[in-house]
């Protein structure tokens, strides 16, 4: 019997050597989880990856070995430190082509670019052919457009669905780029529902001992999920376990009341209780 599917998940790709160093601080991951939230989804899993050919070539066939959607920020300019597009095509067995699309764009990118100086546009001048490499893309890959300065971005999907859109690292640029492909592509993944997230600090109680209560809610309401956060040094709580479930809002409110009288049976110390939309 051949299975279904399993549900996409979001995933993230944060490349470069700088964020790696500390040289810069990634801005791209909050944004990220920011822009799903706003659709009613959430990130599954983040990867960061230097500048480095071949790990890149595998974290990036990685992603396109299932049905995910992976968002890659950065690495897909012409200058010799940007190996994405080369990347990309290499995890899915391709050569890079002139996308006439993406270099048309670039194209009039650098015409505006050359009356905004008074200039005449000169395509044969070495900066100008090279800025085409940013054109050179997989053979069935789409363009993101590039809302701040036309330099396109592109999208690529995997052989089991996989989708992977790839935005410059460029904050001003990408995020944009990515809200439009959310909506463009994904809005069937868009939650219609609200969803919320309740949760109650508890003092004095074992996460090994709520283990089975957790899991017990679990199996009864499909749709939720329990979290616990322990923590040993909060400046407030100090020692505490967070302990909540999330889910459709209206699920979350019916299962909450039942869920608080049992973790009361165990004899855990109630503190705040906190409740957010998700």
């Amino acid at each position: 019997m051949p299975q279904t599917p399993s549900q996409p998940r979001f995933g993230a790709i944060i490349i470069g050597d700088e964020i790696l160093s500390g040289k810069r601080q990634d801005k791209h991951l909050p944004k990220l989880i920011e822009l799903l939230a706003a659709r009613g989804c959430t990130l599954s899993w983040a990867e960061y990856v230097g500048d480095e050919r071949a790990r890149l070539t595998e974290v990036l066939a990685r992603a396109l070995s299932g049905n995910d959607v992976v968002f890659s920020f950065g690495g897909i300019g012409a200058t010799p430190d940007d190996h994405t597009r080369q990347c990309v095509a290499a995890a899915l067995g391709v050569e890079l082509v002139a996308h006439s699309q993406a270099q048309a764009l670039i194209v009039q990118r650098m015409q505006e670019m050359a009356a905004e100086k008074g200039e005449t546009f000169a395509p044969e001048r070495a900066d100008n052919v090279q800025r085409l490499q940013m054109g050179m893309l997989p053979p069935d890959a789409q363009i993101v457009p590039n809302p701040y300065n036309r330099i396109p971005g592109f999208s690529c999907r995997g052989p089991q669905g996989a989708w992977l859109h790839c935005v410059p690292g460029f904050p001003v640029m990408a995020w944009p780029m990515v809200a439009w492909a959310l909506d463009e592509h994904h809005r069937a993944l868009q939650r219609q529902q609200a969803y919320t997230e309740r949760s109650v600090i508890l003092f004095q109680a074992q996460e090994s001992a709520l283990t089975p209560l957790m899991e017990a809610t679990e199996q009864r309401h499909p749709g939720l999920k329990v979290f616990s956060l322990p923590s040993v040094d909060h400046p407030e709580y100090g020692l505490h376990i967070e302990l909540g479930i999330k889910g459709p809002s209206a699920l979350v409110d019916q299962v909450w009341d039942d869920f608080c009288a049992a973790l009361r049976a165990h004899g855990a110390k109630f503190g705040p209780q906190l409740q957010r939309s998700i």
